[in-house]
Parts: structure tokens; C-alpha cells; sequence
């Protein structure tokens, strides 16, 4: 078992919780703001699930099939994330095409809002990208 399929463990783990953060009591407001920063609909919730089977397929698979996860979905959250924080939407669920653009925003709000996809992608583009040995 290599490092990037634990990883690939790891981010299943981490989506899947992501996934559920609207149906855990307490974590949204009355507004239905997770932590009172971000909206997940169930569009944001089968995105998270989708992502998380497909790190879990790829770590039982191979050290590839781990490090080509990483590689992909590393890219798409990290631009999605970079794009929700320049204009308020990301295009994973389709909110750069649907929406109006909020214009760039340096606020904590926006940060927080994007910081999972910022985080969850650059470590995961960066795991991919710089672990070559199948170790």
C-alpha cells in the first residue's frame, strides 16, 4: 500500500464528511448556511460523494489509479476554489455560468468559503504530482 492510496483513504473520508455537513444538527444556520459561511445543495452534496467514491476506488486500485485521482481532482477543486474566490462562484457546480459575478472579494467570508477547495485541491495536486515512487 502506497502513501498516495492512503491519501486517496484520507479524501474519501474528508468528502464523504463534506457531503454530509448539511444533514449533521448544528452546522447550519437558520438560513441554511454551513457554518454560517456557505450554502451545499444536493447538487454540492452528489458532487462530494461522486468525488469520494472516486478516491476510494483509486486508492484499492493501484498506486496509479491514486496518483491520477490526485493529479485530476487536485486541478479541478484548486481551479474551482480559485475561481469561487476571484468571483464568488466556482464552476464544479456550474455557478460561474448560472450567476452573475460577485467580483473579486477579500474577505473572510470569501476565504472560508473557498479555503476546503483551495486546501483539498493544492495538497492533492501537489501529492500527485511530486510522489513518483509507488511507495
Amino acid at each position: 500500500m502506497t502513501r498516495l492510496r492512503y491519501i486517496c483513504f484520507g479524501y474519501f473520508v474528508a468528502l464523504m464528511l463534506a457531503a454530509s455537513v448539511n444533514y449533521i444538527p448544528g452546522l447550519t444556520d437558520d438560513e441554511g448556511l454551513a457554518f454560517g459561511i456557505f450554502a451545499l445543495d444536493l447538487y454540492d452534496d452528489a458532487l462530494h460523494v461522486a468525488s469520494a467514491l472516486w478516491a476510494l476506488i483509486a486508492g484499492f486500485m493501484s498506486h496509479r489509479a491514486a496518483q491520477t485521482f490526485l493529479i485530476l481532482f487536485g486541478a479541478a477543486y484548486l481551479g474551482d476554489g480559485v475561481f469561487g474566490f476571484f468571483t464568488g462562484w466556482g464552476y464544479l457546480d456550474m455557478g460561474i455560468f448560472t450567476n452573475e459575478s460577485l467580483g473579486m472579494d477579500w474577505s473572510l467570508p470569501r476565504l472560508f468559503a473557498n479555503l476546503p477547495h483551495l486546501a483539498l485541491g493544492g495538497f492533492a495536486l501537489w501529492a500527485g504530482v511530486t510522489e513518483t515512487g509507488g511507495r
